[in-house]
């Protein structure tokens, strides 16, 4: 107990030299801050004054690899573009096999397009001209000329895959066109000549009329050899220059009743062969069709469709026939011809 009196109660010395030796510990610590500020002064002073000498490193160039999978899809896009082996070898037999293959079955060779070699050149050629045609010209069926979908019709030069061939077989057409020196019989050999001589990517189709009327299909055909034929003994039996048609269609309108089955057919090239005179049963009683209604039957019906171009051929028309029927194939487009 009398030591820890003894410190507890120290001298004014020993404070003085606690003091000091607390100072002396400040005063240390001071200067180590001073001295390393001083130092790492200096050395920051001295990279500005004295900077390192520059040095030259050639560093790796590093190159990203392409992408697997977009690579792989171009790959597969330029193998899709090489072209596909083909094999011509056929199988071959020198003697007889001991089995018996089975027959074909009866295929409907009606319905099958001939493989017809000018035709296939035909098509193909007419997919890279457009509708130029180079048909020829005259009062006579003008051909395809081997290009194109233009053709001649009695000498309306015009284009289209889908033909149809309207005529007016009534009295006064067959008495007019006989006066002409173009009688029906002639006009009949000149669309069976039109029709042989249309490509088999084409179609066509045939109406007859007075006031009734008679279609050859009620579809547009193509232009085959089967179809060739049975429209020319459709022709051979149907064609009549009496000036009636027997048994066919009634229609009370009259050639409007013609145009709204024309409609139907769907046609982009029409021709009517006709004299321009109209007339309907529509009141109980034969009476002219107005111009007006002819007019805005033309517009409801093929050119509601797909803008079909009407062509027509007159024979010895009256002035204001002419000019109200000039005034509606203009309209579409088509041309019309007088045969006086």
């Amino acid at each position: 107990m009398a030591g820890i009196e003894t410190f507890l109660d120290e001298s004014e010395k020993a404070k003085r030299g606690r003091r000091r030796l607390i100072l002396s510990i400040l005063l240390i610590v001071v200067g180590i801050h001073v001295f390393g500020a001083l130092a790492a002064g200096v050395l920051v002073i001295a990279r500005y004054i004295f900077p390192p000498p520059a040095t030259f490193v050639v560093t790796k160039d590093i190159r990203l690899p392409a992408k697997q999978r977009e690579h792989k899809m171009n790959m597969a896009a330029f193998d899709a573009m090489t072209p596909k082996p083909t094999f011509n070898d056929k199988m071959q037999s020198m003697q007889p096999a001991p089995f018996a293959l089975p027959e074909l079955p009866n295929l409907p060779m009606d319905q099958m397009l001939p493989l017809d070699p000018s035709a296939i050149v035909s098509d193909q050629v007419s997919s890279l001209v457009g509708t130029a045609g180079t048909g020829g010209g005259g009062e006579g069926a003008g051909g395809l000329g081997g290009m194109g979908t233009g053709f001649s019709f009695m000498g309306i030069q015009s284009s289209g895959k889908r033909i149809l061939l309207m005529f007016d077989i009534s009295a006064s057409v067959t008495n007019k066109a006989a006066a002409s020196g173009m009688p029906l019989a002639r006009i009949k050999e000149e669309a069976i000549e039109l029709i042989s001589q249309l490509p088999a990517s084409s179609r066509f189709g045939i109406i007859l009329f007075t006031q009734n009327y008679k279609v050859f299909r009620e579809e547009l055909v193509p232009a085959t050899d089967p179809n060739r034929q049975a429209v020319k003994e459709w022709l051979e039996k149907n064609w009549t220059e009496a000036g009636t048609l027997s048994g066919g269609v009634t229609n009370p309108k009259g050639f409007v009743g013609v145009l709204e089955l024309a409609a139907k057919l769907e046609p982009d090239a029409a021709f009517v062969v006709s004299d321009g005179s109209f007339q309907d049963r529509a009141g109980g009683s034969i009476a002219d069709i107005p111009w007006k209604s002819l007019q805005e039957a033309v517009m409801e019906s093929l050119q509601g469709t797909e803008s079909c171009t009407l062509n027509f051929i007159g024979f010895q028309m009256k002035p204001l026939d002419k000019r109200e029927m000039q005034s509606i194939v203009r309209r579409t487009k088509g041309k019309l011809r007088e045969i006086k």
